[in-house]
């Protein structure tokens, strides 16, 4: 899972961003391994027994939020070596006629997506205005998830079929609503990777930042991690997971509360 590519992304992005020259090595890294990247797309497939069939070593690439560096430093570097990927957008942070506030740095715009799904990106959905999905109530929720499938659709002449929770967080209640608004696999984080057993709506993805180094992404991509390699992100994952259920509880107290008076 990737964020930001570039020298210099803005403050918010930046612990999430990589440099374009580590990107740029562990691609390198991953074809001279033999990893054959596959969409999200031909991964939930494969695993739902259909007739596609996965290469021996698939690994996804995947950018969440949009942001314009993925045009200018990745795609660079996923045409060089032949590599798909899968970008999941919020729609509302991309440059153009649907763009509102709250985009964290420069974002893509729709000519430049639409050149990313000509190098066989694979385009999916990511909400529309990258709230915490889990904290709407369900009218807002079925507005973020179905807004951005169909600005997606309008844009690319199709619509998206995976989806990515913002923050990578979700909840029965949300992976329900992506799968009504017709997504067919959505991937979390979690920071190990995704087996089948999982189910299609909550496939776990490693989260590749800026002080990741190029031996650990070996491991990580190896599935040879060590806990040291994951500690950090998995810590913060669980305790933000109770914060989270915390602040839904009090939400829930107050509106059962409040359809009391």
């Amino acid at each position: 899972m990737y964020h930001a590519v570039g020298h210099r992304p803005a403050k918010a992005a930046y612990g999430l961003s990589v440099s374009p020259e580590a990107f740029a090595e562990q691609l390198a890294l991953l074809d001279a391994e033999g990893f054959t990247p596959v969409t999200t797309g031909e991964l939930g497939a494969a695993w739902r027994g259909g007739r596609r069939v996965l290469p021996s070593k698939p690994v996804l690439i995947t950018f969440d939020d949009g942001y314009e560096g993925v045009h200018r430093h990745a795609l660079p570097s996923l045409v060089k070596y032949g590599f798909r990927s899968s970008l999941f957008v919020s729609t509302g942070w991309l440059r153009g006629r649907y763009e509102g506030p709250g985009a964290p740095d420069t974002m893509l715009d729709w000519d430049q997506v639409r050149q990313l799904a000509d190098a066989g990106a694979e385009i999916g959905g990511h909400s529309h205005t990258h709230p915490q999905l889990d904290q709407l109530d369900d009218e807002r929720l079925r507005f973020e998830v179905l807004r951005c499938r169909e600005i997606v659709a309008d844009e690319l002449a199709g619509a998206p079929v995976s989806f990515a929770y913002p923050y990578g967080y979700s909840s029965r209640r949300v992976r329900r609503a992506v799968h009504a608004a017709g997504y067919a696999q959505a991937l979390a984080v979690n920071n190990a990777l995704a087996a089948p057993r999982q189910g299609p709506f909550a496939l776990r993805r490693i989260t590749v930042q800026r002080g990741t180094g190029i031996e650990q992404f070996g491991r990580l991509v190896s599935g040879t991690a060590t806990y040291r390699d994951v500690a950090r992100e998995r810590i913060l994952t669980r305790g933000y997971a109770v914060v989270r259920r915390s602040r839904s509880a009090v939400r829930h107290a107050r509106e059962a509360a409040a359809s009391r008076v």
